[in-house]
This record gives structure tokens, C-alpha cells and sequence, in this order.
């Protein structure tokens, strides 16, 4: 544990890091992109070819963007609407300004926590609305494509459609419960959430859908049960670990989680080690795990292209354990400690 008043270690690799990510991601971004659309479908494959720079450019397009977030932030500013407050940061009272004094480091994770103009926080704007809305409207639009091309959609892209429908809707509807995550308590808004919320989630989570318009998959009803059944254990657990946490911040003594065995810490704050939260350190992220697979399973075991964002959100999820696991033993010491040899496992029972 690092020494009180310390500063805390570089993530990412720091700088260095930080530099290899910001051109890293938007290149694999295209890769993908494009090799959904070419014939082979490599994911580990040579980048298929670019269009032609007249295809990647029109005038309408920068346009049609910035009315998107313009709509969206205009929603978002409407004035009836539910207002929630966030964790209480260190001083009680005023927003924190991690200074790390490197510009690359810097610019990739923020330099500032929450960035305001007027009354629209830009993290929490972006990190819901239009990249995520934005990714339910790309799906619809190839489902649309599709049912152009060959009369109807596939029912490999109805299940698509409607697992990540779903997924987004849940986002949507619990929306106060991001105010207790990491990327809002602990993240600034630079490159990494910036990038991450209007670019990489919109245009890669939606890769099933845009492998699926242009290699179509046949898809048998029992199969497709199947993988409806595995959606939904994913979403039990996604949902009643997420639903179990928020419920116990919220208020200890409601009587759904009143019984469950916790441990103190020095902070006051009590830690679930009973109910979801006893069988494994993030049982969230086991259930984000297994839905992703249902998501991916409807386009077939022939290319692993459709499965990069399974691969891709295991690596991330794991990383972004460990970043949970070193804040969570700053902050409260022994006492999570004794959380992790209560609870072993960290996402998978018995595995991991």
C-alpha cells in the first residue's frame, strides 16, 4: 500500500502508455470497421483497403453530428428532469483537479474531473447519450439495411438488436447509478473517455450487427434459445449484483438488504461481503462477461472477427479490476484486505 499523503502511481503505463493508446485505438477502430465489410472478415488479418477518400468525406456528415450532440445535450438540459447528486469527493465541497504535469499523460486521461459548461457536466453527458443511443441507432440502421438487402432481418440480427437494446435500455433507466462508477469518481475527461464514449463505443460494439449485414448467418430456433437463456443469466446477474450494491449505498437499512454481513472500514463506509457481493469481488462484470457472449454467438463460430468485443472487453474489465482492486486498498487498507481473503475470487468463481 503506498504511504499516506504519496502520490499515486502513473496508469496506463503513463506517458508512454498513454501515447501508443491514443493512436492504437483509433486505428484498430478502422481496422475493425473495415474488415467487417470486406469478404475474408479477418480480425488478425492485413487491413482490408480504405475507400476511396471521396466515401470517407461529405459535407452533410459533420453536420448531421454535431445536430446529434446538439439534440442530445439539448435533451439533456431540459429543465424537468431528475437531478441526482454524485459521491461526495475529498473536500466535501469542491471538484478535484488531478495535476499530473505531463501533457500526454494528461491529455489521454484529463487533467480535470468533471468539465462544465454552464449547467452540462461533459463526462456524464457523453458518457450515456450520444454514444450509446448513438450505437442503438447504428444497429437499427443495418437491421434496416438488411431487410433492404434480403427482405428481412435475420433472426441472428433481431437477437443482436435486442440483447444490445436491452443492455443500452438498462444504462438508460438505472442512468444514477453511473455516478458511483469509476470513470465518474475517478476518471477525467480526456482521450480515453472522449474517444471511448463517442467514437469506440458506437462504432465497435456494434460490430455483431455489421458483420452480420455482410456475412449473414443461419440460425436455428432452438440455438437461438439457447443463446436467449445465456443472455439472460448474464442480465440476472449484470443487474441483481448492480441493483444489490446500489440499493445497500443507498440506504443499509432497506429490509432487501438489511441482512446482509458486511466489514467495517476506517472510512465509515461498510463492505458487502455476503449476497452477490460474497461470491465474487465484481459479479458485475461476470454478468457484463456472459452477455457478451450471447451477443457474439448469433454470428456463428467461423470468424473471430464478431468476437473481438468479448476478447476486447475481458482484457478491459480485467485492467480495470486491478485499477479497482490497488484504489479500494489505498482506501481502506486492512479492511479490504480481509475483504479479498473473505472473498477470493475476483470475477470468476473458482477460475479468476
Amino acid at each position: 500500500m503506498a504511504p499516506q499523503g504519496s502520490p499515486a502511481p502513473l496508469e496506463f503505463g503513463g506517458p508512454l502508455g498513454a501515447a501508443a493508446l491514443m493512436l492504437l485505438l483509433p486505428a484498430t477502430m478502422f481496422h475493425l470497421l473495415l474488415a467487417a465489410r470486406s469478404g475474408p472478415a479477418r480480425l488478425l488479418g492485413l487491413p482490408a483497403p480504405p475507400p476511396a477518400p471521396g466515401a470517407l468525406w461529405s459535407p452533410a456528415a459533420p453536420l448531421l453530428w454535431l445536430s446529434w450532440l446538439g439534440l442530445q445535450a439539448a435533451f439533456y438540459l431540459l429543465p424537468a428532469r431528475k437531478v441526482a447528486e454524485g459521491q461526495e469527493l475529498k473536500d466535501k465541497s469542491r471538484l478535484r483537479y488531478p495535476i499530473n504535469g505531463n501533457p500526454i499523460y494528461d491529455f489521454f486521461l484529463g487533467r480535470e474531473l468533471n468539465p462544465r459548461l454552464g449547467s452540462l457536466d461533459c463526462k456524464y453527458f457523453c458518457e450515456l447519450r450520444p454514444g450509446l443511443i448513438g450505437w442503438v441507432l447504428i444497429n437499427l440502421a443495418l437491421l434496416v439495411q438488411e431487410a433492404e438487402l434480403r427482405g428481412s432481418p435475420s433472426l441472428a440480427m433481431w437477437l443482436v438488436n435486442g440483447f444490445q437494446l436491452l443492455y443500452v435500455g438498462d444504462a438508460l433507466w438505472h442512468e444514477e447509478a453511473i455516478l458511483t462508477t469509476m470513470d465518474i469518481t475517478h476518471d477525467g475527461f480526456g482521450f480515453m473517455l472522449a474517444f471511448g464514449d463517442l467514437a469506440w463505443v458506437p462504432f465497435t460494439y456494434s460490430l455483431q450487427a455489421q458483420f452480420l449485414l455482410y456475412h449473414p448467418q443461419p440460425l436455428e430456433l432452438p440455438v437461438a434459445s439457447v443463446i436467449c437463456l445465456i443472455n439472460a443469466v448474464g442480465y440476472y446477474i449484470f443487474r441483481g449484483a448492480n441493483s444489490q450494491k446500489n440499493t445497500f449505498r443507498k440506504n443499509p437499512s432497506d429490509p432487501r438488504v438489511a441482512g446482509l454481513e458486511t466489514i467495517s472500514t476506517a472510512t465509515g463506509r461498510q463492505l458487502l461481503v455476503s449476497g452477490w457481493w460474497g461470491m465474487v469481488r465484481h459479479p458485475n462484470y461476470l454478468g457484463d462477461l456472459i452477455m457478451a457472449l450471447a451477443w457474439s454467438l448469433p454470428c456463428g463460430v467461423s470468424h473471430l472477427l464478431p468476437y473481438f468485443y468479448l476478447l476486447y472487453f475481458t482484457a478491459l474489465l480485467v485492467h480495470r479490476e486491478a485499477r479497482d482492486e490497488q484504489q479500494c486498498l489505498r482506501k481502506y487498507g486492512l479492511a479490504w484486505r480481509e475483504y479479498c481473503r473473505r472473498v477470493p475470487y475476483r470475477i470468476v468463481p473458482y477460475v479468476y
